[in-house]
């Protein structure tokens, strides 16, 4: 299918990934939204509907570390971190990337690495 509009190519691709990928209460889904300035990152409970964990570069307490971080992958390395840290709180260790039809590479591709490196399986 080709598409005229980026965000209308986005919104298929997002659709077509969230039709394969799920999050149940034993495994949740890691999801990441990114904008031209921000990155969010938010575990799901998809059987539920209900978000567990919501993080970003705007979270309170973050703000202080973005002053000695430089460039966005640094950014989203430490979002993942903190997802990551606040996950292993509430015991989810297991989670089901969902990449929302972003290219796996940079700033998602460094969001997820620091989830791996805050504990999270995947």
């Amino acid at each position: 299918m080709i598409t005229k509009k980026k965000a209308q190519h986005h919104r298929r691709l997002k659709r077509h990934i969230r039709k394969r990928v799920s999050g149940t209460p034993d495994r949740p889904r890691l999801t990441v939204c990114r904008s031209l300035r921000h990155i969010y990152a938010q575990i799901v409970d998809d059987t539920s509907g209900r978000t567990l964990v919501a993080v970003s570069d705007l979270s309170k307490g973050f703000k202080e570390e973005l002053k000695d971080l430089k460039g966005r992958t640094a950014i989203g390395r430490r979002v993942g971190e903190l997802a990551a840290k606040m996950a292993l709180e509430r015991s989810i260790k297991k989670v089901v990337f969902d990449r929302s039809g972003y290219l796996y590479h940079g700033l998602v591709k460094a969001m997820a690495d620091g989830a791996r490196e805050g504990g999270l399986e995947f």
